[in-house]
């Protein structure tokens, strides 16, 4: 959709200190220099040099500061917010002050209300040496110093020109209270006069008007954390990349650093730079005549676009920066929108007021709206503005591809006899322009230039491998290698296309002549390797997966999935199992569509190349092919068959190996299982296995039905011994083992619980009892008898 710009109003400066000056400073100087703290609570207005008030702070939230700059001092080169390392967790600035005779101030905020001086020091070593460049970056103080040359250089020679350094020093913290700019390092050494500019994590170090004319079209930009600098050639677009401290050393001559590059000091026009600026990690270079250039952190180097003739006059301010890959450019009282990516114009405005300044995106300003991040910054005495893009209906946004329909559409027009107008809805779908449709395919993609060509490398490297080896089978050298290497390449760029059509039918001859030289190709395409517990594993893409499990039909051609299986049944049958279960793993939802719909899953699509082949080994495979399918009617089929075959062990491992994943399907084989085990007696010597494999919500009640249910018939009444030749009758002693394996599993007591166990010792041993003897009997009873006889 067409694209808008909004202005929105994020603050009328009223909520900032000293609000009322800083209105008049921002409406008086449309020249001054505008610094955001890293936390976005303070603003830093510097004016020009030979201001009667060089420096100007407010913060925007507490009472009012003066300004810290001190009386006496001489216009301040420039001003700097630096972070503390030690202070990462604390929201007070730490300002650098810079003068231009070397002089540099450290002021922070504290305890006490007002700016704390924290360290007066001189970053030059000659009193005589003078700072013409600083920048700042973290905790990093960049200058570019003059030296005094001797008595015996002449003013305006070679000598003087490249009498300038690069100098660094460090915030290190001394405390919660106090820090301190560290010891003083030279980057470079005679080095000309160089403009810095710091990006998010880079400096840049541009020439000047006064730089020598003969290396006044190089630039070079320095990483500090890698300890590096690139020397750039923009109008070249070359780049050469040097470590900054070699052998210890933590400097670099900047002369011997361009003799070490041949052809950098000849052929080269000085940079016409007009404004530059940097935004979102890149320099930006504004020319005279209205050109935009982009250097990247890398070296490389692009044109932008074109601003319009006779905008740039002289004394009207100008700036530029980068939001939402729209360059912004504020020339006066002009702001002019460029697309990043096509050079563009995409709007034009006229601004109230021609004193407008652009802030960097880097400070996260406070209390601003979701909707308000990323845009761009803009500070006049008016306020602080936000300028952000939204989408307006109606209107359709013309891209890169739609640009190139619609230039072409002018450039054809032009040209043609007939009345009738071109449009770009008949390029698009005719075929009778076709360098339109080729510009347009390529911009579709919106390929970085470094993956464009890294493809490109390898598609000519290929191509030329080819005709080469063409030439070797022409000449007869080496005609079977040669052949089998060809059909190689080939299944290696048919696997890359699309598998439709003729591509396909072309795969289904090379693999029908060369099975093993396409089997081979295809398995270092997908990058198939067992791992150290023998499973079979791919690292190959998910697109090229794709391509290969698509069940398409092209006039009789059979799909990719079914050419390898048919090609593993010739050639590694044992493969084939673990193929299918792996292709299982890496098939995503949809991957197996063919032209009327959902198709058959991969096992039946393997299972249907296999019925071609007869024999013991395809029933092995069968088998193999339906327990790792994953599906369950699918594995009880095999696990009927093993049990017909009476493979117990078999069936066992598949069950224990299948169990953790499917409970259901645990309980269909467990019942298998026990119904065998009920009929028969040859599970018997597996019963140990057949107890793991017992679910564990199965009750010894739920058991007994199971079992009740498979029990044979009885024919008459029970023997105590059986028949000869038939199986044992299955006891309770069989059985207890598994019962037990229920019972431990079981969370509520069975009524079988007194019957099936006993306590697990003896019934007591009944006390010892004595009995009379035959004359103690008769004694005993003679009394008695007397009696009764009295």
């Amino acid at each position: 959709m067409k694209r808008a710009s909004t202005l929105r109003l994020l603050s009328d400066l009223s909520d900032f200190s000293n609000a009322n000056r800083l209105r008049e400073v921002l409406a008086e100087e449309p020249l001054a220099r505008v610094r955001a703290s890293p936390d976005g609570r303070h603003l830093l207005l510097l004016r020009p040099p030979g201001s009667a008030a060089p420096l100007l702070l407010v913060s925007r939230k507490g009472a009012g500061l003066e300004p810290c700059c001190p009386a006496g001092q001489g216009p301040v080169l420039d001003a700097f917010f630096l972070q503390c390392p030690g202070w990462a967790g604390s929201p007070r600035p730490v300002l650098a002050l810079v003068w231009a005779n070397g002089r540099a101030e450290v002021w922070s905020t504290g305890v006490h209300p007002g700016w704390q001086l924290l360290q007066q020091t001189e970053l030059c070593v000659s009193s005589k040496a003078k700072v013409v460049a600083a920048a700042a970056l973290g905790n990093r103080l960049v200058w570019c110093e003059e030296r005094p040359a001797s008595a015996e250089v002449a003013e305006g020679s070679v000598q003087a020109a490249f009498s300038h350094c690069v100098c660094t020093r460090a915030l290190e913290s001394h405390g919660e209270t106090s820090a301190i700019l560290g010891a003083p390092k030279t980057l470079l050494h005679h080095c000309p006069h160089f403009q810095l500019l710091a990006s998010r994590s880079d400096f840049f170090m541009v020439p000047t008007a006064t730089t020598w004319p003969n290396v006044a079209h190089i630039l070079l930009i320095w990483y500090p954390g890698k300890g590096r600098v690139i020397v750039a050639v923009p109008a070249q677009n070359f780049t050469y990349s040097k470590n900054l401290s070699p052998k210890g050393r933590d400097s670099w001559d900047f002369r011997s650093l361009l003799q070490r590059v041949p052809g950098l000091l000849s052929g080269g026009e000085p940079l016409d730079i007009h404004t530059c600026g940097v935004a979102q990690g890149s320099l930006l270079l504004l020319s005279p005549k209205g050109a935009v250039s982009l250097i990247r952190r890398d070296g490389g180097a692009r044109v932008v676009g074109i601003l319009g003739y006779g905008l740039l006059s002289q004394g009207v301010p100008v700036s530029v920066g980068v939001f939402n890959n729209t360059f912004a450019c504020v020339l006066g009282s002009g702001l002019e929108l460029l697309d990043m990516g096509n050079g563009r114009l995409l709007e034009r405005k006229v601004l109230s007021t021609d004193r407008v300044h652009l802030l960097e995106l880097s400070a996260p300003w406070i209390d601003e709206e979701e909707e308000n991040k990323g845009g761009l910054r803009l500070l006049s005495a008016s306020g602080l503005f936000c300028m952000a893009w939204e989408v307006g209906k109606g209107v359709e946004w013309l891209n890169s591809e739609d640009l190139v329909f619609e230039e072409a559409c002018h450039y054809y027009q032009r040209r043609s006899l007939l009345g009738a107008r071109l449009t770009t809805d008949e390029l698009r779908k005719g075929s009778t322009f076709r360098a339109p449709l080729a510009l347009a395919s390529v911009l579709r993609g919106h390929q970085p230039p470094t993956k464009l060509l890294t493809d490109l490398q390898t598609e000519l490297r290929d191509y030329h491998g080819l005709e080469r080896l063409k030439t070797r089978l022409v000449a007869g050298d080496g005609q079977e290698e040669g052949w089998t290497e060809l059909a190689e390449r080939e299944v290696e760029r048919l696997l890359r296309s699309d598998l439709t059509g003729d591509r396909l039918s072309q795969l289904n001859a090379v693999f029908s002549v060369f099975p093993a030289a396409a089997w081979c190709s295809t398995r270092r395409a997908l990058q198939l390797q067992l791992d150290e517990a023998g499973q079979l594993k791919s690292q190959a893409p998910p697109d090229l997966w794709k391509k290969v499990l698509m069940d398409t039909v092209a006039d009789g051609a059979r799909p990719p999935f079914e050419l390898l299986c048919q090609c593993l049944c010739r050639l590694e049958p044992c493969w084939l199992p673990p193929f299918v279960e792996l292709a299982q793993q890496q098939g995503g939802p949809g991957w197996g569509l063919g032209a009327g719909g959902p198709g058959p899953p991969l096992y039946r699509r393997a299972l249907a190349v296999l019925g071609d082949w007869a024999g013991a080994r395809a029933g092995a495979l069968e088998l193999e092919l339906l327990l790792g399918s994953g599906r369950p009617k699918a594995v009880l089929q095999a696990i009927g068959q093993l049990v017909q075959a009476g493979q117990w062990e078999r069936v066992l491992d598949a069950g224990l190996a299948l169990s953790p994943s499917s409970p259901l399907l645990q309980m269909e084989i467990f019942t298998v299982l026990l119904a065998e085990f009920a009929r028969h007696r040859q599970l018997d010597a597996h019963l140990t296995r057949l107890r793991h494999l017992c679910p564990p919500d199965l009750t010894p009640t739920d058991l007994l039905l199971l079992l009740k249910r498979h029990l044979p018939d009885e024919e008459g009444p029970p023997a105590p011994f059986p028949k000869v030749g038939a199986d044992p009758p299955l006891t309770v002693g069989l059985l207890r083992g598994l019962l037990e394996q229920a019972r431990s599993k079981a969370q509520t007591p069975s009524p079988y619980e007194d019957i099936l166990w006993d306590s697990g010792a003896c019934p007591p041993h009944p006390k010892n009892r004595h009995y009379p003897s035959q004359g103690q009997s008769n004694q005993s009873k003679e009394p008695g008898a007397r009696n009764s006889m009295n």
